[in-house]
């Protein structure tokens, strides 16, 4: 991947915010940073076409209740502070 640098302008307390997840993550700041931009991009990427058509759907394997949703939405969350906190299940 060519790298560009490029200049840019941020809110001191986004700064110390990225200073403090480099540190915990024991990565550079600048990677951080790269990370931020490219999950941005991504989020706002048009596609040509839709990701599913109409006529595609998702098999879940039957019915699913708000308990099975939330337990999994719970269990995502938790594995995810977990792996901001580096300690990866």
């Amino acid at each position: 991947m060519a790298l560009k640098r490029t200049n840019v302008y941020a809110e001191d307390s986004d700064l110390a915010l990225i200073k403090e997840a480099a540190a915990r993550l024991g990565v550079a700041e600048a990677e951080i940073i790269r990370e931020g931009i490219h999950r941005i991009a991504l989020a706002h990427r048009v596609w040509d076409e839709p990701f599913v058509s109409d006529e595609e759907t998702f098999d879940l394997g039957g019915p699913v209740d708000k308990d099975e949703i939330r337990a999994a939405v719970t269990e995502g969350h938790e594995e995810r502070e977990r792996r901001n906190r580096g300690r990866a299940a």
